[in-house]
């Protein structure tokens, strides 16, 4: 009788264990992809004058190159890529 209770209680214990990795899995994910969408944000904020929005003053906007390198090479990477929208797909999908 004894072990079978301790089998059970192991059992539980793994099923918790498995259940928080998934939970902690989800967690990470969502703040991962909210972090990348608040990037985007601070992004348009910045660099909106390319899209029509007001443009930020430019002694803040100069303080602010250094942390939009990343989105600036996206940006870049983009307009090289709004000429030849096939080759950005494959280049996604890694057909050669």
């Amino acid at each position: 009788m004894r072990s079978t209770l301790q089998r059970l209680k192991d059992k539980m214990a793994e099923l918790w264990h498995v259940a928080d990795q998934v939970a902690r899995g989800q967690a990470v994910e969502t703040l991962e992809h909210e972090v990348g969408e608040l990037n985007h944000i601070f992004a348009l904020l910045v660099l909106g004058v390319f899209v029509g929005l007001p443009a930020p003053p430019v002694q803040l906007t100069l303080e602010l190159m250094p942390e939009m390198e990343t989105e600036l090479q996206l940006m870049l990477d983009k307009v090289t890529a709004a000429h030849d929208p096939l080759g950005e797909l494959f280049s996604v999908l890694g057909i050669d």
